[in-house]
């Protein structure tokens, strides 16, 4: 029979896990966090943007609503691409914003531009 001490252990690692992820606003990453953060969830969505973008600005706000929306089922995070080239680079982001999908740290799609929440969901639930 299992020790009773491992197993109050195990339960509040993951009592503790889901309340980090539930109440966690998106992640900022960068190059050097970017694939250790993305093992860390079984599914993550990646907004790349610039301070300089007003369409990036206008999403930010979306993708905050959906940070809270989808908390404790798929993380969000935020990589700012001016400061983070080479991540940036790697996963050929050409145009911001773009939201990159991954799961099980598996790129699946991204969608480009600035889009309705809707049609967000819709993207990020038919690839997460």
């Amino acid at each position: 029979m299992e020790d009773i001490e491992a197993v109050k252990a195990r339960m509040l690692k993951r009592m503790m896990d889901r309340g980090r992820a539930e109440s966690r606003a998106p992640v900022v990453l960068t190059d050097a966090t970017f694939q250790s953060e993305l093992s860390k969830y079984p599914a993550m969505v990646v907004d790349c943007w610039a301070e300089w973008c007003h369409p990036c600005r206008i999403l930010s706000p979306v993708v905050d609503e959906l940070a809270k929306e989808y908390a404790g089922r798929i993380a969000f995070g935020k990589l700012n691409v001016d400061e983070n080239p080479r991540t940036a680079q790697a996963y050929q982001v050409m145009s911001i914003p773009t939201l990159l999908v991954f799961r099980e740290g598996v790129y699946r799609s991204r969608v480009v531009g600035v889009k309705p929440k809707q049609a967000l969901k819709a993207e990020i639930e038919g690839s997460a």
